[in-house]
């Protein structure tokens, strides 16, 4: 057997080391394209609660605070605050309340946070949230059930029952509703004669994909005293799932460059003891 000659192994050893650096810096880039994808803040809230849009300033470098959503102010508050409706507020130096949510305040936010530097200079801050609302209903068989999710911002809504991992498509707006006894009117998703086929989680996503509003819709009978009764026990967020996903990817990206980077120096004082 032919042994290799040493240059052979040490331009072995160099290629071998270029391509774990090259790895490397893709899995850094990979990492930054990630940390800039989720530096919008998901905030999630539940139909008829308040929500907060934190920020981080001191109060005494705060000049303006304002509020926006598709380009249009929410919120302005400079000396006063003014409001377009009473259900949006500023409490503390910056944050921003939303009370008595409803499903038409799911969506996107810009927080743009003026402040002064040295008395003279107005710089801005901008942070970005997505709103996410919650809802769990409980219907009787054969009820009408009217989900109020179809909103102006909202591209389809798709279902998923009790006993399937999997999302079925049942409304779109380019194409209308796709399952019988589903009826569309003035942004009313109507399941008429309600089934218990038809319990599960309902979510409503804009056209770049992401969840605004997600309705866990259980099926309920009466006990012998005329009381309601839920029949679902077992409710879940997928929201809590898809978060936890994203604040572990920085995190194993992390430990993989520290492996990568340990493996090369012992790589290293290897060939050198070697030489």
């Amino acid at each position: 057997m032919k042994s290799s000659t040493p240059d052979q192994k040490t331009h072995a050893d160099r290629s071998f080391t270029m391509f774990r650096w090259l790895t490397l810096l893709l899995l850094l880039l990979f990492s930054f394209i990630s940390y800039s994808e989720s530096s919008t803040v998901s905030v999630t809230g539940k139909t008829g609660g308040n929500v907060t849009l934190s920020c981080e300033s001191e109060d005494r470098e705060i000049y303006v605070v304002e509020l926006n959503r598709l380009s249009k102010n929410i919120l302005y508050c400079e000396k006063k605050c003014k409001s377009e409706n009473g259900r949006v507020f500023k409490e503390g130096s910056c944050d921003v309340v939303i009370k008595d949510l409803i499903y038409s305040d799911a969506g996107k936010y810009t927080l743009n946070v003026y402040y002064n530097n040295d008395q003279t200079e107005v710089k801005p801050q901008t942070l970005k949230y997505h709103l996410y609302i919650h809802d769990e209903i409980s219907v009787q068989e054969g009820e009408d059930l009217k989900l109020d999710g179809l909103l102006f911002n909202a591209y389809k809504v798709e279902h998923q029952n009790r006993i399937s991992s999997g999302w079925k498509e049942v409304w779109r707006r380019d194409g209308g509703v796709s399952r019988d006894r589903l009826t569309d009117h003035d942004g009313h998703l109507t399941i008429n004669e309600f089934t218990v086929t038809d319990t599960g989680t309902y979510r409503v996503l804009d056209y770049e994909g992401e969840t605004l509003i997600t309705v866990s819709v259980t099926e309920s009978v009466l006990d012998w005293k005329g009381n309601l009764i839920d029949t679902d026990e077992d409710k879940t967020d997928d929201t809590e799932h898809r978060n936890h996903w994203m604040l572990m990817l920085p995190v194993g990206v992390f430990v993989i460059m520290v492996l990568m980077v340990w493996t090369d120096f012992v790589r290293f004082r290897r060939n050198l003891h070697r030489d």
